[in-house]
């Protein structure tokens, strides 16, 4: 069975505690902890906070996972600004600092794994370029993982220097620390793949370590409720339920965070029911196998 979670930039009208104790209580596993001003402020928070949080998490059995993808975090003016692709060396180093900072907060309330991305590529820098700071940045990034016994999930993320499958596998190629893994967002594949979107992802399957939920309509990048896009999952929990993965599979709706208790309840019956669908394939097909 999939372990199923719920990302915290989809409860940003609820505290911390409010969104854990919900999502407990909806039968969810795992919690995506986004880091913002509202929510574990790496600026801000203190150990005792972490240590309260992580007995919160532990008392709940909630396995959680830290995520770096708020839009203002860094600059209060530039969505996901500085980046690993900021040509400004001083400014690239701010957003390393935060992954390191990120790093130790997920060592200090159990979590295992840190979920970043690339960034965009600024007005006037070519891709090459971009590319080349990334694979310095992220080498400083997941040397440090590895120090601390985290584990990197890379997201490619549509619109920014890496935002493809094909992006991923160049990136893999250059950056072959082990703490380095793939976070792959079901809703972006139907956004940068070729359908079937299950034959893109199974080339990258052994890679995924994360994993994204969310549904995408006329390969717009939305974050719609699954089940209300055209994505068909039930492939998709498919593929991951046969490759054994063990990780976090968390629904991701920042933009709807004024209806989260409606979401976290239908999301997780959602994908339950496509995964016991998914499942019951796999028996027939393995059952049609045997002789």
């Amino acid at each position: 069975m999939l372990r199923y979670g719920y990302i915290t930039n989809g409860l940003a009208d609820h505290t911390l505690e409010q969104g854990i104790d919900l999502l407990a209580a909806a039968g969810y596993q795992g919690i995506g902890i986004t880091l913002d001003h509202h929510h574990l402020d790496p600026f801000q928070v203190t150990d005792a906070r972490l240590a309260e949080i992580g007995e919160r998490l532990r008392a709940r059995q909630l396995e959680p996972v830290i995520e770096t993808g708020a839009r203002y975090a860094l600059d209060p003016q530039r969505k996901h600004w500085p980046s690993l692709v900021s040509s400004d060396a001083a400014q690239c180093q701010r957003r390393i600092s935060y992954y390191r900072r990120a790093m130790e907060i997920a060592d200090a309330i159990g979590a295992k794994t840190v979920s970043l991305w690339s960034g965009a590529a600024e007005e006037g820098i070519d891709q090459a370029a971009c590319r080349g700071q990334l694979v310095k940045a992220l080498d400083e990034v997941v040397t440090c993982a590895a120090g601390l016994g985290i584990a990197i999930g890379f997201e490619p993320e549509p619109g920014m220097v890496m935002e493809s499958l094909a992006d991923w596998r160049w990136l893999r190629e250059q950056v072959t620390g082990p703490a380095l893994g793939l976070t792959i967002d079901l809703g972006h594949l139907a956004v940068t793949e070729s359908a079937p979107l299950e034959a893109s992802m199974a080339t990258v399957i052994e890679d995924v370590i994360h994993v994204h939920v969310d549904d995408c309509k006329g390969g717009i990048h939305q974050h719609l409720e699954p089940g209300a896009g055209q994505i068909d999952f039930e492939p998709l929990l498919q593929l991951l339920l046969q490759q054994g993965y063990s990780g976090l599979a968390l629904v991701e709706l920042s933009r709807d965070s004024h209806r989260a208790p409606e979401l976290i309840e239908r999301s997780i019956r959602y994908l339950q029911d496509a995964e016991a669908r998914a499942d019951s394939r796999i028996g027939n097909n393995s059952r049609k196998g045997t002789v």
